[in-house]
């Protein structure tokens, strides 16, 4: 999976890095500015618990969105408590997620991380990092087997409410066509470069609309960009345009 060991190293030393650009920071909220006009605000949804997202995220990995509901509303129906997920055979979690695709290594992941929990906090929560600063909390949740950035980073923005910025495909394509982040930057720095770019409050509106304008415009192939309110601001698009001359 793409969430290893090397990228949660790779992540922690990555914290100190910071950007104090100011230029970048006003295109950065100059493009949240315009992905409210054209998007508007995302609603926030009522908040799943924690254990549901931290199990959800981990069948996410490398696969997509219709999938991933379909393994978890799978694995849901076949083990309605997580404590039966915890306890149950690796090779009959796998089978409930087949569909997501590395059943194995994911239903390993799952029933790893849900023991470790209840082994070390008593019962299966994660309410427990509310309590916790936030990096604390973060590297908690890195401790976890198959728990990378961008899966903690969503634990605690979706689950916990606490100001993480999650990077998936669409957020780091669209964030460096924009050079809101070099276009070099791993997905690992890409966590911290944004995390430190943007106002911990528009975290989850940026996030989503991202997400958004990747699905709808940017796409990774031929992307819209005639039909795009950013490619004024967007590095690839000036670069197709210098090309075309």
């Amino acid at each position: 999976m793409k969430e290893t060991e090397e990228a949660k190293g790779t992540f922690l030393t990555l914290k100190a890095t910071t950007t104090d650009d100011a230029d970048i920071r006003a295109k950065a909220l100059e493009v949240h500015r315009r992905l409210l006009q054209t998007y508007g605000e995302p609603e926030r949804r009522s908040n799943r618990d924690a254990i549901s997202v931290l199990v959800s995220t981990i069948i996410s990995q490398n696969t997509n969105d219709r999938l991933r509901d379909r393994a978890f509303d799978q694995l849901r129906e076949q083990f309605p408590t997580w404590e039966q997920v915890r306890d149950a055979p690796e090779e009959a979690i796998a089978e409930a997620i087949r569909i997501g695709g590395l059943s194995g290594q994911k239903a390993r992941s799952i029933k790893a991380a849900l023991q470790h929990i209840s082994e070390t906090r008593g019962g299966l929560t994660l309410d427990f990092l509310k309590e916790m600063p936030l990096e604390e909390a973060r590297q908690w949740l890195l401790s976890l087997d198959g728990v990378g950035p961008k899966t903690a980073a969503i634990v605690l923005l979706f689950a916990l409410d606490m100001p993480a910025f999650p990077v998936d495909t669409h957020v780091y394509r669209v964030s460096r066509r924009l050079g809101l982040i070099p276009p070099n930057a791993s997905r690992e720095k890409a966590h911290v470069l944004l995390e430190a770019l943007l106002p911990e409050a528009v975290y989850y509106p940026f996030h989503i609309n991202l997400i958004r304008h990747g699905r709808a415009v940017c796409h990774a192939r031929n992307p819209r960009c005639d039909a795009c309110p950013l490619r004024d601001l967007c590095d690839y698009y000036a670069e197709k345009e210098r090309g075309s001359k």
